[in-house]
């Protein structure tokens, strides 16, 4: 494997991590807003307290006041009268202190801020009323020191009436004004109370959040610890693995070229004897040097399936296309499989194999002409599954290659006559050296279908299987490639 990809993993591990340290610095962020929130809302909490406690202070001072103004009023209609029917000059002493501190009470009344209008409008009727009955007392006063006949005494009395009818006006209205500040008082206490809940809940809240959050911060770190263990066990394994198959491959590679020089020399050298020895000797005398090329060329495939695979597995084999022929190049590969067709039925066998006819079928639709493919992959795709065809219809019979072109695609079915695939093989067969469990005695490495699963996944392309046991297979593959109309056949 290239020391890019290396670096590639490595970085993608290093991609993850960062993720982690992003989750752990997001919650920490979180933790810092919470408490940054918490902090900003105490001192308004506060504030807002500050505030009710001086409106509460400022309700309690209006309510004495009142209070205040109306003590003296009484003591102001109690020096009035001690005057006026006992002559008296402390009395009048009395009244006169008792009217300043009304003045001095209702001003302050008058001045007391953040009043809502109706009690303002309340305090400015106090305010006339009082000035009415103020009137009454004075003008009470002058009477009573100009003139104290009969019907002097007798106009006092009415002046008493009047100022205690105003007095009952008065008492009305300072109790409008007290229910009205108590409710400002009570509403004042339940925003208190409310503020003092909130804020309480707020940081509750907050405590808690933190605590979460800085469990899951643990968490996360336990967690990321674990993994990075695991990353890194996993990563000593792919070295392992990659080490391996840089292994595999060169000693496939060693094989494949100490095994395919002899191959070579026993190949050409039993071709040229057979050459030499054909005019001179009958046929049926050629018979086991045939097998003895046939069997050449069966080891040379097998050395190509196993050093294809073992490529593949170790990420070097490359798919490389080119423009072909795609009719012209089935038909060649038609022509290369008929000649050892026989030996391919029963290559073990002594007896003569000339009563076993397999008749390979060609087909072409959709107007095929160049097509642009990977030709080795391709060849080692279709020349692996006509020769399971061949091998697994011992009896006989017709194998089928048959040739679809469709735009930006193209389909190949293979289709034979043979024994069939098992249901409960057909999840395994692309398996390399898994063979099916009805194969008996036929001679195979279980590496066919396994080379030409993984030349599909270089080229993109699917495999698909139908089977019947005891009336053959079809596969049907599909690779997506350009086309060009034009038809060159070689």
């Amino acid at each position: 494997m290239p020391r890019s990809r290396d670096q590639l993993e490595f970085y993608v591990s290093s991609m993850k991590w960062s993720l982690e340290e992003k989750v752990v610095a997001t919650s920490l962020g979180v933790i810092l807003l919470l408490l940054g929130f918490v902090n900003l809302m105490s001192p308004k909490n506060t504030t807002e307290l500050v505030e009710n406690a001086n409106r509460v202070q400022s309700t309690y001072d209006f309510l004495g006041n009142l209070t205040d103004f109306l003590a003296a009023m009484s003591v102001a209609e109690s020096g009035r009268r001690g005057y006026v029917f006992s002559n008296r000059e402390e009395e009048l002493g009395r009244y006169q202190i008792a009217i300043l501190e009304m003045e001095a009470e209702l001003n302050q009344l008058q001045q007391q801020p953040n009043l809502a209008q109706p009690q303002r409008q309340r305090i400015q009727q106090l305010s006339q009323l009082t000035l009415r009955r103020l009137a009454l007392f004075e003008q009470s006063i002058t009477l009573y020191q100009r003139d104290r006949s009969p019907t002097a005494m007798q106009t006092q009395h009415s002046i008493t009436d009047r100022s205690v009818q105003l007095r009952g006006q008065i008492q009305t209205l300072l109790t409008d004004i007290k229910n009205a500040e108590n409710q400002h008082l009570q509403t004042s206490l339940d925003q208190a109370q409310t503020n003092i809940r909130y804020r309480a809940s707020i940081e509750r809240i907050g405590i808690l959040l933190s605590f979460i959050l800085t469990c899951g911060i643990i968490i996360v770190f336990y967690w990321a610890q674990r993994r990075r263990q695991k990353l890194q066990v996993l990563e000593q394994t792919l070295a392992q693995q990659r080490e391996l198959n840089h292994l595999k491959l060169r000693l496939f590679s060693m094989i494949s070229h100490e095994f395919r020089t002899p191959l070579s020399v026993i190949l050409a050298s039993s071709q040229l004897l057979g050459e030499i020895l054909e005019p001179k000797i009958e046929q049926s005398h050629l018979k086991n040097l045939y097998r003895i090329q046939t069997s050449a060329k069966l080891m040379n495939r097998l050395l190509t399936d196993i050093l294809t695979l073992t490529r593949a597995e170790a990420g070097n084999l490359d798919c490389k296309p080119e423009w072909i022929d795609i009719e012209a190049f089935c038909l060649n590969l038609l022509d290369d499989l008929q000649s050892s067709i026989q030996s391919l039925n029963t290559p073990s066998s002594l007896q003569s194999v000339d009563n076993l006819q397999h008749t390979l079928h060609f087909t072409s639709q959709g107007g095929c002409g160049r097509v642009y493919l990977d030709e080795k992959l391709l060849y080692s795709i279709l020349s692996n599954l006509l020769l399971n065809a061949i091998k697994y219809s011992p009896s006989g019979g017709q194998v089928s290659l048959n040739l679809y072109c469709a735009p930006e695609q193209i389909k190949f079915e293979v289709q034979d006559q043979g024994i069939g695939i098992l249901e409960s093989d057909r999840d395994h067969i692309f398996m390399p050296f898994y063979r099916g469990q009805n194969v008996e005695s036929i001679v195979g490495s279980g590496l066919g279908l396994a080379v030409v699963n993984k030349c599909l996944e270089l080229q993109h392309g699917s495999i698909a299987v139908e089977s019947q046991v005891g009336e053959g297979t079809r596969f049907s593959v599909s690779i997506p490639c350009q086309q060009k109309s034009d038809r060159h056949t070689s």
